[in-house]
């Protein structure tokens, strides 16, 4: 099973190999020692295409000189495209969509025989669910939601194999891939939200909410598992609940976490500065094991930019927004991603951009250059930026984004804190402090810090130099 793209995606594949190995197959480590490779692919933007589409045709080489004799295509890109990717990579032996998740051990077996399975045709999965939220949790039982949903037919119960979750009752089945102490927990899928550059919502669906106790529940199997911090996904986190008749569901959820035995790390991600409410702000910075952590999806700063992105705020709006969640925590982890060169954005918007980010103070920022996204209402819109100009741009704030994350790092210098320690680098534990997210943060390495501390342990140190992003801290008592 190869995972590409979000940790969504990571959730979704851990679901396929449990219900495989439910199924009668048994998961191995290496691709070249596979009999079949499943490509749980990402269909967001250009580049991660590119990246599913190599690791398709890489799997397929293995065909030719390692035991595999099938490679199959899952996920988002195929999703997306369905029978236009199939025809397109007769690489790939079959392109499944979500529909057949919950038999995926069926379809594979099927695939093993030499049976071909036409590829599905992609339609707006929002059309599967009733427009208003609160009418969704029973139809969401009877639609294929990765990650969500067990689907008809899961296998459950106390038979499954050692390893697997549920213990029993109708959740989706899971096999957790790879180890290290911190695991992706998808709380909802789908999104309602309509921006102008984004096709996720129309092969994703819309938003629905995970039940708290199911979520709960995972999380428990989880500590069993060895992790440590749970790290919470979805499309939109800040929606969480919209659809249970709570409004502050996400706030209770966050609270049963905080009791869960053995989880140390709470970590939220994916929210919507529009919709983050001074409840949620007081959970994540009050609750002893949520990490004051915060993955803002600012997207600009311009106001008239982010009207023609069908978003909100301001860069004014986004900087009281910060002051109020360093007023609670003045520590705080904040990252954010933004695009530069969306149809209509002008040199000033350029302006307000470079001056908000300034000024935000963020630990990560990731800069992304617009490009068209078919089936986006962008791409209709007028007074697109010249291509040299995106450019131009994208090199500008990516620039300042690199100077001023490495500069924050700095800031932190003498500062106090806890590190997870998620394994070694020669005589140094490697983790990540409390505003450092899974792979895309940097990391803490402690210097020196002896035998004794091994993947799992949560311990305190103080930060005494930086490299990057990255901290270097000693350990303390």
């Amino acid at each position: 099973m190869v995972s590409l793209g979000c940790a969504r995606n990571e959730v979704d594949s851990s679901e396929l190999a449990g219900r495989l190995e439910a199924g009668g197959f048994r998961l191995v480590d290496e691709p070249a020692d596979a009999e079949a490779i499943v490509v749980n692919t990402c269909g967001f933007i250009e580049s991660a295409k590119k990246d599913s589409i190599d690791t398709i045709l890489a799997a397929s080489d293995l065909k030719e000189s390692g035991r595999t004799r099938r490679v199959v295509a899952v996920g988002c890109l195929a999703e997306r495209y369905g029978r236009e990717l199939a025809d397109s990579l007769p690489e790939a032996d079959a392109v499944l969509g979500f529909d057949d998740y919950a038999g995926i051990d069926d379809r594979l077996r099927a695939i093993m025989a030499g049976e071909h399975l036409p590829a599905h045709t992609p339609h707006d999965r929002r059309r599967l669910l009733p427009l208003a939220p609160a009418s969704r949790q029973d139809a969401a039982a009877r639609v294929a939601i990765p990650g969500l949903s067990a689907g008809s037919g899961a296998p459950a119960g106390p038979d499954l194999p050692s390893g697997l979750a549920p213990a029993s009752g109708p959740r989706p089945v899971r096999r957790r891939l790879g180890g290290g102490p911190s695991a992706p927990l998808k709380i909802a899928a789908g999104c309602d939200r309509r921006c102008a550059f984004c096709a996720i919502p129309s092969f994703r669906g819309s938003f629905v909410s995970r039940p708290v106790d199911e979520i709960v529940e995972e999380a428990r199997w989880l500590v069993d598992q060895g992790v440590r911090e749970a790290f919470l996904v979805s499309e939109n986190s800040s929606s969480y609940g919209k659809d249970l008749g709570d409004p502050t569901a996400l706030e209770r959820l966050l609270e049963r976490l905080d009791a869960v035995p053995g989880l140390e790390w709470v970590r939220v991600s994916y929210l919507q500065p529009a919709e983050l409410r001074p409840s949620v702000i007081d959970a994540m910075t009050s609750l002893e094991s949520v990490v004051p952590y915060f993955d803002l999806s600012f997207q600009h700063a311009s106001g008239p930019v982010l009207r023609r992105m069908r978003r909100y705020g301001d860069a004014e709006q986004f900087l009281t927004l910060l002051e109020s969640i360093r007023a609670r925590a003045p520590r705080a982890g904040v990252r954010s991603n933004v695009i530069v060169g969306f149809p209509g954005e002008t040199d000033a918007d350029v302006d307000i951009l470079a001056e908000f980010v300034s000024a935000a103070r963020l630990d990560a920022l990731g800069v992304f250059a617009y490009s068209d996204e078919e089936g986006t209402e962008a791409v209709g819109l007028g007074d697109h930026v010249p291509p040299e100009v995106i450019e131009e741009r994208y090199e500008r704030l990516s620039d300042l984004a690199a100077e001023l994350t490495d500069q924050r790092a700095e800031d932190r210098v003498g500062e106090r804190v806890r590190v997870l320690i998620e394994g070694r680098d020669g005589d140094d534990a490697v983790g990540r402090a409390e505003h450092q997210g899974p792979e895309v943060d940097g990391a803490t390495s402690l210097q020196d810090s002896g035998d004794d501390l091994v993947a799992g342990q949560l311990v305190w140190g103080r930060v005494i130099s930086t490299q990057g992003v990255d901290l270097v801290a000693v350990k303390e008592a």
